[in-house]
């Protein structure tokens, strides 16, 4: 593991990372998802693409990757961006799961590898819809600890700086970046993943023209017990 001090917007974030192939010309970058970090992506991946090297990147905020303040999706692809530049690294192929699909899309690589990506807009239950007004309603009368009460699950462990975050960036809708995304993309998903909906994979294919969807067994996760397929339909993807 190693890291990196780069500045962005004046502040100072120190980037952990690993790299694996490092004699391998042709770099593949990995970015996980919320509440992850790059131990899942390297476990899943590094033991199936020693062709290619590989750079398995912490987040802001998550991982051993240090956090300044709140921050939207367009800001952590600022980061990665400069990040990137300082290890001369290009944007050939970039692989990101979940949030990190965002994160990957706004960096344009040549080939976008998305993994059950977020960013597109589901319908918000009743209950959902309820508990943000009741929490919008409360908040004028109690302290910055009401979001506890009313977090979501992906909140556990936050500290108020994530929980912000995680506030700008769940409903963020990038429809627009995908049709406006014009290389070539591979999507993987899970059949039964219930975060990020199988139906979020179609609209996501049918925005990007240049784009391949193959779906795999499993949930929000199912690359953990399909990693070596999808590797392998990696190599014939592209």
């Amino acid at each position: 593991m190693a890291q990196k001090e780069i500045i962005q917007n004046n502040s100072k974030y120190n980037i952990s990372y690993e790299i694996a192939n490092n004699n391998q010309k042709e770099c593949i970058i990995f970015l996980h998802g919320w509440g992850s970090n790059k131990e899942i992506m390297r476990n899943s991946f590094a033991k199936y693409l020693d062709n290619f090297k590989l750079l398995f990147i912490d987040l802001p905020g998550f991982g051993n990757s240090s956090m300044v303040s709140a921050l939207d999706t367009k800001e952590y692809a600022q980061i990665v961006d400069i990040f990137l530049n300082a290890l001369h690294v290009e944007k050939k192929i970039i692989f990101g799961h979940s949030f990190g699909g965002k994160v990957a899309l706004l960096l344009n690589p040549d080939i976008l590898v998305l993994l059950s990506s977020a960013g597109i807009l589901n319908k918000k239950s009743f209950k959902t819809r309820f508990k943000i007004r009741l929490f919008k309603a409360l908040k004028p009368f109690f302290s910055g600890g009401l979001y506890k009460f009313f977090a979501t699950k992906d909140v556990n462990g936050l500290d108020k700086t994530m929980y912000e975050t995680l506030k700008n960036v769940v409903d963020e809708d990038f429809s627009e970046y995908f049709k406006k995304f014009k290389k070539k993309s591979i999507i993987y998903w899970g059949k039964n993943d219930t975060a990020v909906p199988l139906s979020n994979a179609y609209k996501i294919a049918s925005f990007i023209k240049n784009s391949k969807l193959r779906i795999y067994d499993g949930d929000h996760f199912f690359f953990l017990n399909n990693a070596k397929q999808i590797c392998n339909d990696f190599k014939e993807d592209i």
